[in-house]
């Protein structure tokens, strides 16, 4: 076979294009091969979602607090409608940054973690009672930028792993093959023994470099048909994988190296060869190995890292999380809570906009969107330094849940929580059954206590059903033989009465 012809075989199944050649009795073969994956838009999903859409998508999980998902779809939305603007403009307009004021166990967090699958960006979740004033031991705040700049080169990282996959498993296969039947060298000059045999009164079969070369290539395929079957799957061999290099370095004290902006790990590594050590294991095993190996010798960091930061600083979205622990009556400068206001005054930049150093670069924040949330139940918004309480316009109240929102609760949402015990006693061969009117009762009872004692929301129906299916839960391995187990109003009453007469007691049991 030339060598022109192999070449193009071979850039033919890397490139994975729409067959897939090879050789059987001298004759060349097509056979169908997976169709290259269309590489989706980057902004496609946010096009796609429009706010009503945004707020259905919301509403297959959280239930109520629609004010509060109206704001944050069209704060999503915003995002894809000022990258259609022109650059004059584009820039001088600045996310409306959201904070959402209610009780807990309303539906904050929930919005936040939902928002972040449906927004496809970058997206860190971040409490903000565990940071401090720069000069006291704790967390930097500019390390919720770096976090969310690490997040981001993850994310475009993993997606151009999979856009190279076909590539690196082709790689990963030719390196397997090489072991498994190594290429043909060239052969030294035979002359002398060919002659010898003519002398003894018969003469050997002359091979060409050429036909040599074919013949190897032929059975290379034949290996490779087996590979892609599995049939060598549990053969042993060895490979050539690299060491861990150095072992991790860490900076003792206050600061640790993710507030420092430079990855020493990397610059060790960079200046240090890799070491190379030998590996047995079986093909299986070395073809995941190989894959992971060679798609990230495939992907370009240098793209990566500028793709990522771009992201970051376009679409990146910050969750605050309990921002009222940072809150406190003006004038207070003493005691434990001397660091609340400083950290209010550190997120003023990183909130209004300004550039923050990390290890892939300089990142600004300007058009970072932020979402702050807080219970507020001590502390009041307008505890908060101004200057911070103008840096988030946008406030929207979340209201307290009733009776009838514990019941949509319970049955509506994709994860609803009577779904998810009904799953957990399916597991072992038990049907759960809940009635309506076992259902009213433990809403019911939910919002009673949450009014008698302490309102932690949809907490609350947590703290309720793990007390009425206790004895169930425990019971079903061992003692409880029944397949099927019906919940109604009368056992509900039955497991909570005492609880729910004694106030003292449910103070401490839910």
């Amino acid at each position: 076979m030339s060598e022109k012809k192999e070449d193009s075989l071979i850039q033919e199944n890397i490139n994975g294009s729409g067959e897939e050649k090879s050789i059987s009795n001298g004759k060349t073969e097509k056979k169908p091969r997976v169709k290259k994956e269309v590489k989706k838009d980057e902004n496609q999903l946010d096009k796609e979602l429009t706010p009503s859409q945004i707020v259905a998508e919301l509403d297959k999980y959280i239930i109520g607090q629609n004010n509060a998902k109206k704001s944050v779809a069209i704060a999503l939305r915003n995002r894809w409608r000022r990258k259609q603007i022109q650059d004059s403009l584009r820039e001088e307009i600045m996310p409306n940054n959201i904070i959402l004021i209610g009780p807990t166990g309303v539906g904050k967090t929930e919005i936040a973690r939902r928002l972040a699958k449906l927004s496809n960006a970058p997206f860190i979740k971040v409490e903000a009672s565990k940071f401090t004033e720069v000069g006291y031991v704790g967390r930097d705040v500019e390390s919720i930028v770096r976090e969310l700049t690490d997040l981001g080169v993850s994310m475009v990282k993993s997606e151009k792993s999979i856009e190279v996959q076909k590539k690196a498993e082709y790689l990963a296969e030719e390196r397997i093959l090489d072991i498994l039947l190594p290429p043909v060298k060239k052969k030294h000059d035979d002359s002398g023994a060919s002659a010898g045999q003519a002398t003894l009164g018969f003469s050997a079969p002359v091979h060409t470099p050429e036909e040599d070369k074919e013949e190897n290539f032929k059975t290379r395929e034949k290996f490779r048909e087996k590979l892609l079957k599995g049939e060598l799957d549990e053969r042993v061999i060895e490979i050539d994988v690299s060491g861990d290099g150095m072992p991790m370095m860490q900076v003792m004290g206050p600061i640790g190296l993710d507030d420092i902006g430079v990855n020493l790990q990397d610059l060790f590594s960079s200046v240090m060869p890799k070491k190379m050590k030998k590996r047995k294991m079986t093909v299986k095993e070395a073809r995941v190995v190989l894959v992971q190996e060679e798609a990230h010798k495939l992907i370009d960091m240098d793209s990566v890292i500028k793709e990522a930061v771009t992201r970051v600083q376009e679409y990146g979205i910050v969750f605050i999380d309990e921002i009222d622990k940072i809150a406190g009556p003006q004038g207070k400068g003493q005691g434990p809570d001397v660091s609340r206001e400083g950290v209010q005054r550190d997120l003023l930049p990183i909130v209004e906009g300004s550039s923050v150093t990390t290890k892939y670069g300089s990142v600004k924040t300007d058009h970072v969107l932020f979402i702050a949330s807080g219970a507020f139940h001590v502390a009041k918004p307008s505890d908060l330094i101004p200057e911070l309480q103008g840096r988030f316009p946008i406030r929207v109240e979340l209201n307290s849940l009733t009776e009838e929102d514990f019941v949509k609760i319970l049955t509506q949402p994709q994860n609803a929580l009577l779904k998810q015990y009904e799953a957990l006693l399916k597991s072992e061969g038990v049907d759960l059954t809940f009635e309506e009117d076992g259902i009213f009762e433990v809403a019911k009872i939910a919002a009673e206590v949450n009014e008698q004692v302490e309102n932690i929301g949809a907490r609350r129906l947590h703290t309720i059903l793990s007390t009425v299916l206790e004895e169930i839960l425990y019971n079903t391995p061992d003692k409880n033989k029944e397949k099927k187990i019906v919940v109604d109003k009368d056992m509900v009453n039955d497991k909570l009465k005492d609880i729910v007469k004694n106030r003292d007691l449910s103070r401490y049991i839910l």
